[in-house]
């Protein structure tokens, strides 16, 4: 099954800037051959349902391994049975509507 998400993850005990464990959180999605479009405070993916969490769980994983003693989450999941719909459609759809 095909989920969209978005997706916000954030190291705590790291200090105030968290940008390296941004990129580290982009290059997983990257690597993982997900569709992902960060925005101003998390990121938007879309993929197989397992290979998306996959990369959420790695994402927390790496987190750790770069040194953040805890990692907090904030996830909402989207799914559709009834057609397929990518991130670009939800937009495509709201902008027609908009008539920009």
């Amino acid at each position: 099954m095909n989920v969209l998400v978005d997706i916000c993850v954030l190291p705590m005990g790291v200090g105030v800037s968290v940008s390296k464990y941004v990129v580290a959180c982009q290059r997983i999605f990257e690597a993982a051959d997900l569709s992902h479009e960060m925005h101003s405070y998390g990121t938007n993916v879309e993929g197989e349902w397992d290979k998306v969490m996959t990369a959420v769980k790695q994402c927390h994983d790496k987190m750790h391994e770069m040194g953040a003693p805890r990692v907090s989450s904030t996830l909402r999941v989207g799914t559709r049975v009834d057609r397929e719909q990518t991130m670009r459609d939800k937009l495509d759809s709201v902008y027609s509507k908009m008539e920009i």
